[in-house]
Order: structure tokens, then C-alpha cells, then sequence
């Protein structure tokens, strides 16, 4: 083993994050050789492997996620102490990146962001808006906030609400259905209406949630909404239909091996917290949003 170089890490997070060599390269603007010299250097200097080689690119292994959120930290505080030399603010506050759903950054989360931050300082909070599930083995983010039947076997993480399904349209417009497309495809209610709406019925498909409740809004049509976002939609309300009750637990995790870090435990304990006052309106029981 042998001395680590500070500067490996950038190389090494970088890869982490895009899961590829070339990637890396590119971001860092530097050749493919580079990028597998530093990688070795590093991995030589930590006494073993970091990433696992596949055919589909470089997968961080499950026993190093903590070496790379620790090597992330020390990163900052590497850009700290440069940004003291410089004469500037020691600015050693971590970025904990949350990820979660359209529909829950655009209605829930912006509510207790202000409160959520104040108990996370002087760590800063980025919101990470995707419908697609993140990757928490590369540390895309470090808590993942979304609706899901089950957690994941990799997170690890608490049920902090029920998220229950309607059906709405526009006000005196029924007309036909839209779809749910990409990411929502794979969600409980679009497999409802697989097997109960004909294809020919639907007029139109989204990937999102909020864009679903905005083309409802304009009369495009009926859709399956989350009730938190369709009961907050104006001109929007509910239609009575056959679709059966759907609720869905809501999880805030991390990574199963980085279930340990107390920062981020504090962090899932003050989001559960803060979920609290808007259950009713999770839970479609609320119809004010």
C-alpha cells in the first residue's frame, strides 16, 4: 500500500459518477490512459479494487461505497483548503444530493425544503429531479425519496407516507385516455390499464406525471395521477371510474452500505418528520394539495 494522491480522487469520483472511462475522459478532459493510470494508482494505494469491470462499464463494488462517499468528502475539503489559499471561505460544507420523483420535487418537497434545510446546515441540499430510479450503488445521490411497493434489496431506509392514485380530467371534459409512458410505465397504475384500457383509447403519452396533469388541464383528456399532484392541479377533478383503490408506500433510503452514516440517517429522520403534516394530502385525503 502506499501513499495516497489527493489528486486520484477526481479521477476516481468521476468514474463512480459516469460509470465509464470514457466518460471520465471526457468530463475531465483528459485521455482514456489517464483516467486507468489514476484509477490503478488509486486502488493500489487503497489496498485493492474499487470498481468492478463489466461489459456494460465500471460498477462501483458494494464494500467501497463508503471509500467513495468518504473520498467525495475529503474532495470538498481539498477544494476548501485551495479555496483558503486563494483567500477565499473555508466552504467545507458537504452537497447531500436527494433524488426524487417529478411530481414529489414539485409539490411536497419545495414545502419543507426551507425547514428540511435549516436542519441539514451547514451541509447543503441539491434536489435531483427523475422519474428514473438513480443509481445509489455509483452514489448518483445519497438519499433517494419515491414511491415504490417494496425497497430495493441494495437501500436501506423507512416508509414515510402512503401515495394513493385518482382519476382526472379537466372539468365538464372527459375524453379519452392518456397513457403513462417510460418510467411510469412500469408503475401499478399503468399496469391497470395495460390490461383495462384499449390502446385505441389512448390519445396521448407522457414519461411524467406533472406534464400529464398539465395536458389534462387543457382538456387533452382523462389520466391516473398521483392525488397529490392532481388535487393541487386547478380545473382538475376527479372522475369516478372502475379503476380499483391504488396506494403506494413512499421510502426515503440510502445505500444499504452507507446505512451507517449518521449525517445521513439524521437527514432520513428529519425528512420522515417533516412528511407528517401533508400525510392527508399523500394520501389523496386532502384534496386542498
Amino acid at each position: 500500500m502506499h501513499n495516497l494522491n489527493w489528486d486520484d480522487l477526481r479521477f476516481v469520483l468521476a468514474v463512480a459518477e459516469t460509470g465509464s472511462v470514457n466518460a471520465a475522459a471526457k468530463a475531465l478532459s483528459v485521455n482514456h490512459a489517464t483516467v486507468l493510470r489514476r484509477i490503478a494508482a488509486f486502488e493500489d494505494a487503497c489496498g485493492g479494487p474499487v470498481f468492478e469491470r463489466e461489459k456494460s462499464g465500471y460498477r462501483l463494488r458494494p464494500d467501497r461505497a463508503q471509500v467513495i462517499e468518504a473520498a467525495r468528502h475529503a474532495a470538498q475539503h481539498v477544494s476548501a483548503a485551495e479555496a483558503l489559499m486563494r483567500g477565499g471561505s473555508a466552504g467545507v460544507a458537504s452537497i447531500l444530493r436527494i433524488t426524487s420523483t417529478d411530481t414529489l420535487c414539485q409539490t411536497l418537497l419545495p414545502k419543507i425544503l426551507p425547514a428540511l434545510a435549516r436542519r441539514a446546515a451547514p451541509d447543503r441540499l441539491a434536489i435531483l429531479s427523475s422519474n428514473a430510479h438513480l443509481d445509489m450503488a455509483r452514489l448518483h445521490a445519497d438519499l433517494t425519496i419515491r414511491p415504490a411497493a417494496t425497497l430495493a434489496d441494495d437501500l436501506f431506509g423507512r416508509q414515510i407516507g402512503l401515495m394513493r392514485f385518482g382519476v382526472f380530467s379537466r372539468e365538464g371534459v372527459k375524453g379519452p385516455w392518456l397513457g403513462l409512458a417510460g418510467p411510469l410505465a412500469n408503475s401499478v397504475p399503468a399496469k391497470w390499464m395495460a390490461g383495462s384500457v384499449a390502446a385505441i383509447d389512448i390519445a396521448a403519452t407522457s414519461d411524467s406525471f406533472a406534464v400529464l396533469a398539465r395536458m389534462a388541464q387543457e382538456g387533452a383528456g382523462q389520466v391516473i395521477l398521483p392525488c397529490l399532484i392532481g388535487d393541487s392541479t386547478p380545473r382538475l377533478k376527479r372522475v369516478e371510474t372502475r379503476m380499483p383503490d391504488f396506494t403506494v408506500p413512499v421510502w426515503v433510503a440510502c445505500h444499504r452500505d452507507l446505512a451507517g452514516s449518521e449525517k445521513l440517517r439524521s437527514l432520513m429522520g428529519s425528512i420522515e418528520k417533516l412528511f407528517v403534516p401533508h400525510q392527508a394530502a399523500l394520501a389523496g385525503d386532502d384534496p386542498r394539495g
